[in-house]
């Protein structure tokens, strides 16, 4: 058995080639999901890429949540589908009351595009259980509304119940409330973070790493654990 894993692309989208590579590369099939579909074409699993989904009118993802395929990935999403939203894609899982919070403009007001290092939280979800709690990553970072928010009680809450899978490490970038720079759904099938894996999947191609310039392949680990998890449960 293959694994298929969608990849949705909006009008704005920037990085759906690059979420493709990514599957591609770990071991699945990458099956292009247009925004105007209105089914998921018997997919597994769902990565909604990053970018700028409608221009970024009103909020960011605020105008995909409402594309038909997000009616979709919601139904799924909510009966147990694996779904990854990056950068742009975890603002969309935001919009759409699939994880809870909102992203706000950085809290130095500027596009910030970097190498991220990144402490792992949270190994108890499809995405993310290849890798060890307290293991630090680097991934790269590029967002202009990366500010992650939520309500002092929601806060408690993610903390509380094991729910950031994710914390900026060394340095915030953004001002995201408690350094959390990726948080999940209680039962650890949707994941959303503001880094970007699918650019770190390659050698030659990623962030530097122990291994020499440009060697860092920590984010092949996103996909390859959902793939693993997928052919587990097939």
């Amino acid at each position: 058995m293959t694994a298929r894993i969608g990849i949705v692309s909006f009008p704005g989208s920037l990085d759906e080639r690059d979420g493709a590579r990514a599957v591609r590369l770990a071991g699945a099939e990458a099956v292009e999901l247009w925004h105007g579909h209105e089914d998921l074409r018997g997919v597994d699993a769902v990565v909604i890429p990053g970018g700028f989904s409608y221009g970024d009118y009103l909020r960011c993802g605020a105008i995909a949540r409402f594309a038909p395929v997000m009616s979709a990935v919601v139904g799924a999403a909510q009966s147990g589908m694996p779904v990854l939203g990056i950068c742009n894609g975890f603002q969309i899982l935001c919009e759409s009351h699939l994880l809870p919070g909102a992203l706000f403009r950085n809290a130095g007001q500027r596009f910030v595009c970097r190498d991220q290092r990144l402490r792992v939280e949270s190994t108890d979800t499809v995405w993310t259980r290849q890798f060890e709690v307290g293991e630090e990553i680097t991934i790269p970072l590029k967002n202009g509304e990366g500010n992650y928010v939520a309500d002092s009680a929601t806060l408690d809450r993610l903390e509380g119940e094991g729910l950031v899978v994710l914390r900026y490490a060394g340095v915030n970038p953004n001002g995201s409330l408690r350094d959390i720079a990726g948080i999940r759904n209680e039962s650890g099938t949707i994941v959303g973070l503001m880094p970007h894996p699918e650019h770190a999947v390659e050698p030659g191609y990623g962030p530097d790493g122990p291994l020499g310039p440009r060697a860092g392949t920590d984010g092949l680990r996103f996909f390859t654990s959902a793939i693993s998890h997928l052919l587990q449960h097939a």
